[in-house]
């Protein structure tokens, strides 16, 4: 069984590898199938796993601890407008009374 996938272009099962492309033999449409994969890959999600994008309203669904500060981003804090970010700290942000802030998606909740 063959583990290439079909064209995107014609849905055609007959594609083939033509060094870091797919071919089409029957479409001649060619596509790289790392570009795919990233874009799954790249996806932020919440803590209940849904997608999150730039400009969505988040809620914080546990304490967090600032860190070198004695101050405390409490459960249920509203964070709007976020943007998303590459690295650990994926979610860049500002919270109110607090300032400018990085957080991780795993401790938020879209609204």
């Amino acid at each position: 069984m063959s583990t290439l996938p079909s064209c995107p272009q014609c849905g055609s099962e007959y594609t083939y590898e033509d060094g870091a492309f797919f071919v089409c033999p029957e479409c001649a449409y060619e596509w790289n199938n790392e570009s795919e994969s990233a874009d799954v890959e790249s996806m932020v999600r919440d803590a209940n796993g849904t997608v999150l994008e730039d400009g969505d309203t988040v809620t914080v669904i546990k304490d967090l601890k600032i860190k070198g500060s004695s101050s405390v981003v409490k459960v249920g804090t509203k964070v709007k407008n976020i943007r998303l970010v590459d690295g650990d700290h994926n979610i860049d942000c500002k919270i109110d009374g607090i300032g400018a802030m990085k957080l991780k998606s795993g401790f938020v909740k879209k609204v």
